[in-house]
């Protein structure tokens, strides 16, 4: 009973550690998710940045092209400062995962912060090829974090993975110790209930005999 109740203990922290771990992917999937619509509007503003630099292009069509750019910015930063269950999602913070019963941790390296992918400075009326050179470079720091990010899920994945086969085992340990084991009980029972049976059957027998006697004698 007293190793049966530390499996369960250990059991029941195991469950939590699994809700943690997969709340931890589901935190990095969404930094992932929202990456890649900034990814996006990056490929965007570089498309923007090399079109502003057409000779054929006037200062009103650049300033046309500048209005979309900084509308793109916005909405990177906007990105940028999105939480996740009240957790801010972008910091350079490592988060430390709980991802055992004895309570390992595993680092979750922190990318990004709320003005990390800023580009709100660029102008492309101003200056449309260092605009491209920034929007480039931060293309490649993008790049960089959902390579960050996706090797957390990675991680993460496999301990969610080698949780469930440790909580199965322990399941299986706990089962033997606690647990009765139907096909022996099984044979025991259909073993004592042909006894019982044929109990019954002799004791009837028995009881049959005195009365032939009497009905001969009558």
């Amino acid at each position: 009973l007293a190793v049966s109740s530390r499996f369960d203990a250990q059991i029941n922290r195991i469950n939590a550690v699994t809700s943690n771990v997969s709340n931890a992917v589901s935190f990095s999937q969404t930094q992932d998710g929202y990456l890649k619509k900034i990814a996006k509007a990056l490929d965007r503003m570089s498309e923007l940045s090399v079109m502003s630099q057409d000779v054929t292009k006037g200062a009103a069509d650049i300033a046309l092209y500048q209005t979309e750019f900084a509308a793109q910015a916005a909405f990177i930063n906007d990105l940028a400062a999105k939480q996740f269950n009240g957790v801010t999602l972008f910091t350079a913070t490592a988060k430390n995962v709980t991802v055992d019963s004895e309570g390992a941790t595993f680092a979750m390296t922190g990318v990004g912060s709320a003005t990390a992918y800023d580009l709100t400075g660029s102008n492309l009326s101003t200056g449309a090829a260092a605009a491209q050179a920034a929007v480039k470079t931060m293309i490649d720091t993008v790049a960089g974090d959902r390579a960050t990010v996706g090797a957390s899920i990675s991680v993460l994945t496999a301990y969610n993975d080698q949780l469930a086969v440790l909580r199965d085992n322990l399941s299986a340990a706990n089962s033997r110790i606690k647990d009765v084991d139907v096909a022996e009980e099984s044979t025991n029972f259909a073993r004592s209930n042909i006894l019982v049976q044929a109990g019954t059957a002799m004791l009837a027998q028995a009881n049959s005999v005195p009365q032939s006697v009497l009905k001969l004698i009558q």
